[in-house]
């Protein structure tokens, strides 16, 4: 199937996503450059992904099928992909060729590769002025860090993050543990994200001023751009944040307790209204009017005593019976998800979040939804990652106006899959 017959069935709502009309190069690999193409092509943009000729190495992560990765499917859908060695000088007029073509180009090398390939920002722009460029790389592209290796959880530990992923202090000697999924370079994918749009916005509203634009996303100072009081505070006070386990620091009660069935509930009471309604709930009317939890602040104090009392409460309880009783007094409340509750969740289900994808490689699979939900223009799922250079003799012909046999002799030379 071409790009332009996957575009045709795609429908009307395809063709009227917000991003339609819009083409992005992609120059990334891993995962924040990456992430970053697939939230622009979930709403509409024509991405095109340059990959090695042995493929983005996010290829060989997670679980295999057949030596597939189940999340390439997740990870490349709605990306055209082209195979091509950057390392080959002809490669260079390939990408300018297919850089005149584009809105933006995404790329998260370390600092100065590309200008090390003759394909820094003068270069890009000599073939389109106006291009929006977004760096993603570990420190920035400027400062003593910049030419360090870096990876999201090297992000993750100098912005902070790790450091809190944890139980308070004196209640482990277990290492600081990893959030669980790519967390820093997403976040930095977010942040490109945001940036060429505004960016784009700047460039292309009325008025605008047409003028080209580069992204510097670091992923530190991605995360540290979360870590919301940690630095007035410490600034301010010399307080250092401390993990605080499943709690909060500043609120409660507010963390995840236990059921009779061996789940965990997160319960979060913290605010008067809330905080009454649970006592009532748990049989501990007289906890409303207890000096030791009236507001926020006594109840913080007292933390670890009114978590013990709330958890011998939830532990008498089935996690089913539990959120039923705590949705019946309407105390934000939730299971711990697993991937089986999130895969069948009637809410996911009903806004489309949890949605069956055709893959070649797989047959159906499941993949996560788009978001933001844009109603009137809404994004689709095209297609899923497809294999390595799929696209190359398609994206070739349409954008650089090649003929089949100089496609055939570029292959032949090893330059392009």
């Amino acid at each position: 199937m071409t790009h332009a017959d996957m575009m045709d069935s795609a429908g009307p709502a395809e063709l009227g996503a917000t991003l339609s009309g819009l083409r992005v190069l992609e120059l990334g690999h891993f995962v924040a450059a990456p992430f970053c193409t697939r939230l622009l092509g979930d709403l509409g943009a024509d991405v095109i992904k340059v990959e090695p000729l042995q493929g983005d190495p996010v290829r060989q992560w997670g679980a295999q099928v057949d030596g597939r990765s189940l999340w390439w499917s997740i990870h490349g859908r709605n990306k055209r992909s082209i195979a091509l060695d950057l390392k080959k000088p002809d490669a260079r007029d390939i990408i300018l060729a297919l850089v005149a073509q584009c809105d933006v180009v995404v790329e998260n090398f370390r600092p100065g590769q590309l200008a090390r390939m003759s394909l820094g920002p003068d270069a890009l722009r000599a073939v389109r002025p106006d291009l929006i460029i977004a760096h993603i790389s570990g420190y920035g592209q400027t400062g003593p860090y910049r030419d360090r290796a870096a990876f999201g959880v090297i992000g993750e530990a100098i912005g902070g993050l790790r450091y809190l992923t944890n139980h308070a202090p004196g209640q482990n000697d277990l290492p600081p543990v990893r959030v669980g999924v790519s967390i820093g370079d997403s976040i930095a994918g977010l942040y490109a994200a945001f940036g060429i749009m505004a960016a784009l916005w700047q460039r292309d509203r009325e008025g605008g001023d047409a003028a080209a634009r580069s992204l510097d996303v670091a992923l530190t100072e991605s995360v540290f751009s979360m870590m919301e009081a940690m630095l007035p505070e410490y600034g301010k006070l010399g307080i250092i944040k401390q993990p605080t386990g499943g709690g909060i620091a500043t609120a409660a009660p507010s963390n995840a307790y236990p059921t009779k069935d061996g789940s965990w509930v997160l319960i979060a009471a913290n605010s008067e209204p809330l905080f009454a309604k649970l006592a009532v709930l748990i049989g501990r009317p007289q906890m409303i009017d207890d000096p030791d939890y009236v507001g926020n602040a006594a109840r913080v104090r007292n933390a670890a005593r009114l978590d013990a009392i709330i958890g011998e409460w939830t532990g008498r309880h089935v996690s089913s019976e539990l959120l039923l009783l705590l949705n019946g007094a309407d105390i934000p409340n939730s299971k711990v998800y697993t991937a089986h509750d999130c895969a069948t969740d009637p809410q996911y289900l009903d806004r489309g979040m949890v949605r069956e994808i055709d893959d070649t490689a797989f047959g159906t699979v499941l993949h996560s939804g788009i978001v933001p939900h844009v109603p009137q223009s809404p994004g689709t799922i095209r297609w899923p990652g497809p294999d390595i250079g799929t696209h190359t003799d398609e994206v070739l012909m349409e954008l650089a106006a090649m003929k089949h046999a100089e496609i055939a002799a570029l292959r032949e030379q090893g330059i392009i899959r």
